[in-house]
């Protein structure tokens, strides 16, 4: 289907992204989303005819286990409740260890690359499937940025996603700004990624901006968008008219005339770049970049000559909850060992950036340390988003003592829980110095450890001594 220009709905700038004219359709974060009701900006959104996709960021598809059920079930109702079009996750892992390396379970935080290797590829598509006969909806999977690449990769970035799709027939997220990102930090050259993907899958792209720090390029989603990311944009358009384009943005949010203004430079380019009219197809079929090497080439080889075209490609594409995936052949089943070996290589690489362990071996150090200290800083960053009372609590003292435990405390659950781990480290370590803000931090944590909510008499209580505790 036919999207349009968007922009992503984030609940601190939903009266801007309300107001902006010529938005066509938004994106939500899924997780972000209650299962049975809608923020009122959605929903009036939607009562005046715009679409909204729910985005996933936290299945971790691209991980050594199965897709969660609970996980999968509860985008799906999210997707119901928005009368989506189409759901969107990411081809990354976000997780590791557990049951399959018997080590303990730790969380990224964020989305973190897999590597391309046909081991990960067996397990992704495998979870892929999982997902798309979960799900009411077609699925579309996102290229991440990356701060470091796996060791004896086997394909390409775009022979990987050609390969993904014609096994899965699932559409693909091309996200500009990660083929950007990817172009400083590893090298990796957008205009032969995408001559290698099949174009005509995808589903929409995403337009975000970053900043150069060190030679590391940081997709924050928290800077304007850059030239550079704009003139990958042209190299996507000059090759296939993209059914939705949208503006991503998580932080730093700019007054709604600079949005509408990211909007304008993202629809100049589209047009600027677009084809001459009559010089050919708007929606080209993916160019072979090399040919079939013989009747044992590689999938990604030849991969709309043997399927009649990409699977879901073109029109509504992609499969829904019915798993039918037209022109896709018949799954074969994940190699005995190969979830195994894939849990093994991910877990070690997770525990070397969360947990101090020693660096698997092939990686660059210096990347595993930058990706280390970036998911770190995360970590803090969501942390003060869903517990905004630590850091007015802890003051300018918060970052630093926020960072000093997680070098000692992996995550192994969510945000919240981890700022719930915080408070207790810092309480038990007798902080904060100030006797009226250790009270604070006392009463918070008390507020929300129990196994159930306090109840109202008690949460009287207690507020009306946060406010004694403040005079």
């Amino acid at each position: 289907m036919e999207l349009g220009m968007g922009i992503g709905w984030r609940p601190e700038i939903a009266a801007e992204v309300e107001a902006l004219s010529g938005v066509d359709w938004v994106e939500a974060v899924a997780e972000n989303l209650c299962d049975d009701h809608l923020p009122g900006s959605l929903a009036r959104l939607r009562e005046r005819g715009v679409t909204v996709v729910p985005h996933g960021v936290a299945l971790g598809l691209g991980g050594a286990d199965r897709p969660d059920p609970g996980r999968l079930a509860s985008l799906a109702a999210r997707a119901e409740l928005l009368g989506a079009p189409l759901v969107t996750e990411h081809i990354a892992f976000v997780r590791a260890g557990g049951p399959l390396t018997a080590s303990p379970r730790l969380e990224a935080g964020h989305l973190l690359p897999v590597p391309r290797t046909r081991d990960a590829l067996d397990v992704l598509c495998e979870n892929v499937r999982i997902a798309q006969d979960s799900l009411p909806v077609p699925l579309a999977l996102e290229n991440i940025a990356a701060l470091i690449t796996w060791p004896d990769e086997e394909l390409t970035e775009g022979q990987f996603l050609a390969e993904l799709v014609e096994r899965t027939g699932v559409r693909l997220l091309i996200d500009v700004a990660n083929l950007h990102t990817n172009h400083v930090n590893l090298g990796q050259d957008p205009a032969k990624a995408l001559d290698e993907l099949p174009v005509e899958a995808i589903a929409y792209v995403h337009v975000a901006g970053g900043v150069e720090k060190n030679g590391v390029w940081h997709d924050t989603h928290a800077h304007p968008v850059s030239p550079p990311v704009l003139d990958v944009l042209a190299e996507l358009r000059s090759r296939v008219d993209p059914p939705g384009v949208l503006l991503e943005r998580d932080d730093a949010f700019p007054p709604g005339a600079e949005l509408a203004g990211e909007l304008d430079a993202i629809r100049a380019t589209l047009r600027k770049a677009a084809p001459p009219a009559g010089s050919g197809p708007d929606r080209p079929a993916r160019r072979r970049t090399e040919p079939p090497a013989g009747p044992d080439a590689s999938p990604a080889s030849d991969a709309s000559d043997r399927s009649g075209g990409s699977g879901g490609s073109g029109g509504s594409g992609g499969s829904g909850g019915s798993g039918d995936r037209t022109g896709v052949a018949a799954p074969a089943p994940v190699p005995a060992g190969t979830r195994d070996r894939t849990a093994v290589a991910q877990a070690a690489l997770l525990s070397a950036l969360v947990a101090g362990t020693p660096a698997p071996e092939g990686f660059d150090h210096r990347r595993l340390r930058v990706q280390s200290r970036a998911l770190a800083a995360k970590r803090a960053d969501v942390v003060a988003k869903v517990a905004p009372e630590l850091p007015e609590i802890l003051g300018d003292g918060y970052r630093a003592a926020f960072l000093a435990y997680a070098r000692s405390r992996p995550m192994s659950g969510g945000y919240r829980r981890d700022a719930l781990g915080f408070a207790e480290h810092v309480l038990v370590a007798g902080g904060p110095a100030d006797p009226a803000a250790r009270r604070r931090l006392t009463y918070w944590w008390q507020d929300r450890s129990g196994a159930r909510p306090p109840r109202r008499a008690t949460r009287l209580v207690r507020a009306a001594r946060a406010v004694l505790v403040r005079r």
